[in-house]
């Protein structure tokens, strides 16, 4: 993903009182090292843990395990749940994976939610992809290849690869001076009816171009067409190196969903990607979802 920097954002409204309360409990109670190991014990075991087994895990005492749990079960990080006359110890998912979200909002990264960029450039024209433009494209998807940064391809696909791949109503070109300066497209994630609202989205600026608005011009034309469209989420894997990309993405509304660690090999290194997503507000889903609401 090789997007531009996004201007400086207005500033974001403030936390809710309830949700400042909420992380600063979570924070809190992992600012106790051990406790944080203690955690990550429970959640590296497939199913639950017994006291005993993780005070022989960490080589601490059972009383010193049993006064970390009970205050990790105080903010939901676990469970305990009693078996006859011992307690079993579980990951509660629900808490543990509200931790990203948590840290984006402190940050000012989620509080405002963000429909799209604002500030868009004037110089920039962003208009449907067609057949024409594919050349242009596949050229500055390998530049984008070429930084290293952007995606784990090695070579670009060929024009008849990437028409297949892209949905056709959710492929753009930005322009500058009538020049393709960077494109966004989107691919569906599934086959299956029931997430043809999902989509994996990209956004690629070519290299003469960047710094110059063109990835948030893009950025704001794939969400606002996807809201008024018939995509409900939209995600993207973006390297946590690229953090102008990440910011842009933040900009439009996309929450971190977590860190996928090593997740697969790149020139011979193991990387990590950081997964984020974007769903409309307040919109029925497709009748394929069965009438549910994101």
């Amino acid at each position: 993903m090789t997007a531009t920097a996004p201007a400086s954002p207005a500033p974001a409204a403030l936390l809710d009182p309830d949700e400042a309360a909420r992380y600063a409990s979570w924070f809190a109670c992992l600012a106790e090292p051990m406790r944080v190991r203690l955690l990550h014990a429970v959640a590296a075991r497939p199913g639950t843990a017994g006291v005993g087994e993780l005070a022989d895990d960490l080589g601490i005492r059972q009383p010193t395990v049993s006064h970390h749990l009970r205050k990790l079960a105080e903010v939901g990080f676990v469970t305990l749940t009693r078996e006859g006359t011992s307690t079993r110890v579980g990951i509660n998912p629900a808490c543990c994976t509200g931790l990203p979200h948590a840290a984006d909002a402190v940050m000012g990264l989620l509080a405002s939610r963000p429909c799209c960029p604002t500030d868009l450039p004037e110089d920039v024209s962003v208009r449907a992809m067609d057949d024409a433009d594919l050349d242009a494209v596949r050229a500055i998807y390998a530049e984008g290849i070429a930084t290293g940064d952007a995606t784990f391809e090695t070579e670009a696909p060929d024009t008849a690869a990437l028409a297949r791949k892209w949905l056709p109503g959710h492929r753009w070109v930005a322009e500058i001076d009538g020049e393709i300066a960077g494109w966004a497209a989107a691919a569906p994630t599934s086959s299956r009816p029931a997430y043809a609202g999902v989509a994996e989205t990209s956004v690629y600026v070519a290299q003469s171009a960047r710094g110059r608005g063109v990835g948030k011009a893009l950025l704001h034309k794939q969400v606002t067409a996807a809201d008024t469209g018939d995509l409900w989420t939209l995600q993207t894997s973006i390297f946590p190196e690229n953090k102008p990309s990440l910011a842009l993405h933040h900009s439009a509304g996309f929450r971190t969903v977590g860190l996928r660690e090593r997740i697969a090999c790149h020139h011979g290194k193991w990387r990590d990607t950081v997964l984020l997503e974007r769903r409309r507000d307040d919109t029925a889903c497709a009748e394929a979802s069965g009438g549910c609401r994101p």
